[in-house]
């Protein structure tokens, strides 16, 4: 999940390069470093430290660095601590090197190099392919070729930028299982980990495909194929980067959960016409075809499949499977006729998502969907379909704005296939209209901040917590556990409130925070029969209930009640995801996290 940046340039680049390494922190923030070379260096120049990409910038400013050619990374873990010996890049005599993935064959190759002296500072998987490289040469003095070579000694999955003092007018960058895109700029190419990075940078944007090998230099760009043949691959446009503020809040977790309206209202931008959803009318030929729905995702993606999953089950009549993407790819599936096969993914480049998707292809599927926020990333080039959530940079590693997007995005889609199975006009418009009301009635959750912020001090006390809900809401309780884990790094489980007495129940006592989401639905008596059976075990009931129940529960209960706006029941999850992740922000803020940087996470997950 590193992110790495390299430009070569005929002017010092070491600005741009902080500046692209900037953008790529949301990748992983343990660490970081900077490395160039330029025609009069016998061994690269290379910076690194521990911490944030600012905490670089400092030791930058206090020892200069310049060159022409250059690669800066910026860590998220997976083999050795965070410290400054296992921070890329990485050297070996006049070789230095940056690589996201993991090499999964790194012990005997280091045996291997250990055995012919050379001698290791790290305890990372990646010095070994910088140490390959360098013994490499001894037989070219191609930089490439070395390359090429020593890639087809590794196993797992790698994206990787070297340079060498000894040829110091190119960076050499191979894509495999860990994506890559390049940047054409006036002057100067780039590479980097995804497309973000190059704004301001460039004008165009190149993705490299599996297994390709890129040299790069500041008048000219050379892509091999994983056979070694020339190919050309097609430029894109590439947009400025948009520039996002915090404004009045502390942090960009804060700012985008207050985004969540304007989000919704991006989704529906142009795929609502009159009283019907248009946003797939490109498709309808083949989406009436579809007769089951199978959703691979990860984290909050996934938790949002499975809220949708009520929706294709119970408005569209068709059967819905939603599955975790890293689970997927390693199970047996049974794949009904004309399934389609759906993807969901912030980023675009998640790992698991991505190779679940590779899993699905050729296996028999109608076609295939993704949702996304990122345009130009990986997912939507390679499906049939794409639709874009549009929900805006999200910086924070914990997503929230863009679940609340993909919800409605899948809310879309089931009204869309729900046609064919006897969605009336009447029903449609009668939905259509929840949607369009939704972007307000979210606008008067977050009044209720105080209400959250209040109940959120007693929680912050506490190491454990429960979140229960049934049905559709079971998975925005999963969700709010998530949220509180990240946030606050409180221990808290999501479970479906009937099964408390199958085994939660054992962990309730007057030192158990249990929050619950409480819609008024035609569930509501047999969840209230879960919430007395809390009360009479002196469990802290938190309820986070429709208007319409707040004074009744409040005054059964003698408990703390959120009242939210009542809603349409299809649309009740959205407001209720937007309530718990509004409490586990201010459980955050209450005990002193950093909400946008949770310890060990990062936002791009491109490792297994």
């Amino acid at each position: 999940m590193c992110g790495i940046i390299g430009i070569a340039g005929r002017a010092d680049i070491t600005a741009p390069l902080m500046e692209g390494l900037a953008r790529l922190e949301y990748r992983g923030y343990d660490s970081a470093g900077l490395a160039v070379v330029g025609s009069e260096d016998a061994e690269p120049k290379r910076r690194r430290c521990v911490g944030q990409v600012k905490a670089l910038a400092q030791n930058l400013r206090t020892q200069g660095l310049s060159g022409e050619v250059g690669i800066a990374h910026t860590r998220w873990a997976t083999h050795g601590t965070p410290s400054e010996e296992n921070a890329h890049p990485l050297v070996s005599g006049t070789i230095a090197l940056v690589h996201n993935g993991i090499i999964e064959n790194f012990r005997p190759l280091r045996s291997e190099l250990e055995a012919a002296g050379y001698r290791f500072e790290s305890n990372t998987d990646s010095e070994v392919i910088v140490h390959l490289i360098h013994h490499q040469l001894v037989a070219t003095e191609d930089l490439a070729e070395a390359v090429r070579a020593v890639v087809k000694r590794l196993q797992g999955q790698f994206a990787l930028a070297v340079i060498s003092s000894s040829d110091p007018d190119c960076i050499v960058a191979v894509r495999s299982g860990s994506p890559l895109v390049l940047g054409c700029g006036d002057g100067q190419n780039s590479v980097a980990s995804d497309a973000s990075a190059l704004a301001g940078l460039a004008r165009q944007a190149v993705f490299l495909e599996e297994g390709d090998l890129a040299t790069i230099a500041a008048d000219r760009i050379a892509i091999e194929d994983r056979n070694a043949a020339p190919v050309t691959r097609s430029p894109v446009p590439l947009k400025s980067g948009q520039e996002v503020r915090l404004g009045q809040y502390e942090y960009h977790l804060q700012r985008e959960i207050f985004a969540h309206p304007d989000s919704i209202r991006a989704v529906l931008a142009d795929r609502l016409q009159g009283d019907r959803v248009s946003a797939f009318d490109d498709f309808a030929g083949l989406l009436d075809r579809v007769e089951g729905i199978s959703i691979a995702a990860c984290g909050s993606s996934y938790l949002a499949a499975e809220v949708a999953r009520h929706w294709f089950e119970e408005l569209a009549g068709l059967p819905c499977q939603a599955e975790i993407a890293s689970e997927y790819r390693y199970r047996a599936q049974v794949i009904q006729p004309n399934t389609l096969f759906l993807t969901l993914s912030q980023s675009g480049e998640t790992a698991d998502t991505l190779a679940a998707f590779k899993k699905a292809q050729g296996q028999g599927y109608l076609t295939t969907l993704s949702m996304c926020n990122a345009p130009l990333s990986s997912l939507p080039r390679l499906s049939d379909i794409e639709f874009m959530l549009n929900a805006g940079p999200e910086i924070s590693v914990a997503s929230t704005k863009v679940v609340s997007a993909s919800l409605v995005a899948l809310l879309l889609l089931a009204m869309t296939l729900a046609r064919r199975n006897g969605l009336t006009s009447s029903r449609e418009a009668e939905l259509v209209g929840a949607l369009r009301a939704l972007p307000e009635q979210v606008q008067q959750v977050l009044q209720r901040d105080a209400d959250f912020e209040q109940q959120a001090v007693a929680i912050a006390s506490q190491n454990h917590a429960l979140f229960i809900g049934r049905r559709a809401f079971y998975p925005i309780a999963l969700e709010g556990a998530l949220k509180l884990k990240e946030l606050s790094y409180i221990h808290a489980e999501g479970h479906a409130a009937g099964e408390l007495k199958h085994g939660p129940l054992a962990l309730v006592d007057e030192n158990m925070p249990v929050i619950a989401l409480a819609p008024a639905d035609d569930l509501i008596s047999k969840l209230e029969s879960n919430l007395q059976e809390i009360k009479a075990r002196g469990g802290r009931l938190y309820v986070i209930t429709d208007q319409s129940l707040a004074s009744r529960l409040q005054a059964e209960l003698e408990c703390a009640v959120i009242p939210l706006p009542d809603t349409h029941a299809v649309t009740a999850p959205i407001l209720y995801l937007v309530s718990v992740q509004l409490l586990a922000c201010h459980v955050g803020l209450h005990r002193n996290t950093n909400l946008d940087q949770p310890r060990n996470l990062a936002k791009s997950v491109t490792v297994e």
